[in-house]
C-alpha cells in the first residue's frame, strides 16, 4: 500500500469514526445529564433514541446522496456538520435544544460513515481487504474506548466535553480529506440536474417519512404511557398514529421501485432474514447492557464517571481482541460454533446481572463485561460471515444495507426496552428485571445458533 492510500484511509477513518464515538460516549453521560436537565430516565433516554433513529434513516439516504452530489462532497459536508453540532450542543439552553443538535450530529456522522467504505474501495485498488479491516478497527475501536472517553471527561471537564472532544478530529479529518480524497463525479444513472421531485423518488422520501413518523410515533407513545404511570387518550392516538404511519410504510414499499428498505427481499431469501433477525436480537441485548451497566454503576452503585468508563473499557477491549480471533475460527469452521459460543457467553453474562445484589464486588462486573466483550467480538464477525453466506452475491449491497438497519433497530429497541423497564427512575429492581429480559433474549439466541448447527449438518449430509 502506498504513501498516498494510507493517507486516504487516516483521512477517512478519522472522520467515519465520530459516529461510533458519539453513539458510545454518552453512555457515561445519562446519570449526569438527568441530574442537569431535571429530567426522569425515560426523557433522558432520547439522547440515545435520537441519534440511533437518526442514524438509521441517514446512512441509507445519504448513500443515496453521494451518487448525486459525489462521495468526497458528501463527506466534507458531513464534517462540517459534525464540527458545527459540536459547538453547539453544549451551549444549549434546553433539553430539546441538545436532542436538536444531536440529531443533526448524527446525520452529520452519518454522512461520513455511508460513504467513507465506498472511498476507500473505489480509490485505493490495492490489498483492499487490509485497507477496509483498517477501517473496522476504527469504528470497533471507537465504540470500544466511547465509555472509557466520556467517563474521562466527564470526570474533569463536565458533559459538554463529550462534544467539544470531537472538534479537533474533525478538523484533522477536514484538512487530510481535502488534499487527500480524490474529486468524484455523480454516477450515470443520476445527473446534478435532476428535479427535486425525481430525486425524492430516487431516495423514496415518502418511505422514509412515514418510517420516522411511525417509529418516533410508537416510541412517544410507550414511553409517555410509561413515564406518567398510566394510559391516557392521547397515548393511545400517538401510538394509533405510529401503527398506522408504519403500516402505511409497508404498504408503499412493497410497491414503489426503489424502496428504502427493500421488503420484499426478506420474503424472496427467508435464510438472510433469518440472520437479520437474529442480529437484531443480539443488538437489544448488548447495547441495553451497554447503556444499563453504567447507570447502574453511577445510581445504583455510586460509582465515579472515569471510574464507570475504566470499567467499560474491558468491554470494548475483550471485543476487539476477540475479533481477529474470531476471524480466523470462523474461516475454518464456519459462523454457527463462534455464534453458539457466543449465546452461552451472553446467557451467562445475563445470569450474572439476575444475581448481582446491591454489595456485590463492582471488581465482578468486570467478569460479566468480558463475556460480553468476547460474545461481541464473535458476534461481529460470526453475523457478517452467516450473512454473506445466506445472500445472493448480486444482492449483497441490499443485504449490507438490511444489515445496518437490523444493527439500528436492535439499538433502538434496547434503550426503549431501558425506558419501558425503568420508568421514570433508574432503580436495582428495574436493572435486575431488565437481566432476567436480557438472559431469555440469550436462551434465544443459543436455540437459534444450535438450530442453526443443526440444520447446517443436516443440508451438509
Amino acid at each position: 500500500m502506498n504513501t498516498r492510500s494510507r493517507w486516504l484511509m487516516i483521512s477517512v477513518g478519522l472522520g467515519i469514526l465520530l459516529n461510533p464515538l458519539n453513539s458510545s460516549m454518552v453512555s457515561v453521560a445519562i446519570p449526569r445529564l438527568q441530574n442537569v436537565f431535571q429530567l426522569d430516565f425515560t426523557d433522558v433516554s432520547w439522547i440515545i433514541f435520537s441519534f440511533y433513529i437518526a442514524s438509521a434513516i441517514a446512512q441509507p439516504v445519504m448513500g443515496r446522496a453521494s451518487d448525486v452530489f459525489g462521495r468526497r462532497r458528501i463527506f466534507l459536508t458531513g464534517l462540517v456538520v459534525a464540527f458545527v453540532t459540536s459547538l453547539l450542543a453544549p451551549l444549549s439552553p434546553s433539553f430539546g435544544w441538545l436532542i436538536v443538535f444531536r440529531i443533526l450530529q448524527s446525520i452529520g456522522t452519518s454522512m461520513m460513515v455511508a460513504v467513507g467504505m465506498a472511498i476507500v474501495r473505489i480509490h485505493i485498488t490495492e490489498n483492499q481487504a487490509t485497507a477496509l479491516s483498517v477501517l473496522s478497527i476504527f469504528l470497533s475501536g471507537a465504540a470500544a474506548i466511547g465509555p472509557f472517553i466520556g467517563g474521562v471527561l466527564i470526570h474533569w471537564w463536565g458533559w459538554p466535553a463529550i462534544f467539544f472532544v470531537n472538534i479537533p478530529f474533525v478538523v484533522l479529518s477536514f484538512l487530510l480529506s481535502w488534499r487527500n480524497i480524490p474529486k468524484d463525479e455523480p454516477t450515470t444513472s443520476v445527473t446534478r440536474n435532476m428535479s427535486i421531485r425525481k430525486w425524492f423518488e430516487l431516495i423514496d422520501a415518502s418511505g422514509i417519512l412515514l418510517f420516522t413518523v411511525g417509529l418516533v410515533a410508537l416510541l412517544i407513545g410507550l414511553l409517555s404511557a410509561k413515564s406518567s404511570g398510566h394510559i391516557s387518550s392521547g397515548h393511545v392516538i400517538v401510538a394509533l398514529i405510529g401503527l398506522v404511519a408504519m403500516g402505511a410504510f409497508v404498504r408503499h414499499e412493497l410497491k414503489v421501485t426503489s424502496p428504502f428498505i427493500p421488503l420484499r427481499t426478506f420474503a424472496k431469501y427467508p435464510a438472510m432474514t433469518y440472520v437479520n433477525i437474529e442480529f437484531l436480537l443480539v443488538n437489544v441485548l448488548f447495547y441495553s447492557l451497554f447503556f444499563g451497566l453504567p447507570s447502574y454503576l453511577q445510581m445504583v452503585r455510586h460509582v465515579s464517571e472515569f471510574d464507570t468508563g475504566i470499567l467499560m473499557l474491558n468491554l470494548g477491549l475483550c471485543s476487539l481482541v476477540a475479533s481477529p480471533i474470531a476471524g480466523r475460527w470462523i474461516d475454518k469452521s464456519g459462523p454457527r460454533p463462534a455464534l453458539l459460543v457466543s449465546g452461552i457467553l451472553m446467557t451467562l453474562g445475563s445470569v450474572w446481572i439476575v444475581t448481582l445484589n446491591q454489595t456485590s464486588p463492582v471488581v465482578s462486573v468486570c467478569l460479566a463485561l468480558a463475556a460480553f466483550g468476547i460474545s461481541n467480538g464473535l458476534n461481529n464477525v460470526g453475523m457478517q460471515a452467516a450473512l454473506f453466506k445466506s445472500s445472493p452475491k448480486e444482492i449483497i449491497g441490499v443485504a449490507s444495507g438490511l444489515f445496518n438497519t437490523s444493527r439500528y433497530l436492535g439499538t433502538i429497541l434496547s434503550s426503549l426496552l431501558i425506558g419501558i423497564v425503568m420508568g421514570g427512575n433508574f432503580s436495582f429492581g428495574g436493572f435486575r428485571v431488565l437481566g432476567i429480559i436480557l438472559t431469555v433474549i440469550a436462551l434465544s439466541l443459543v436455540f437459534m445458533s444450535w438450530w442453526r448447527r443443526e440444520s447446517g449438518q443436516l443440508a451438509e449430509s
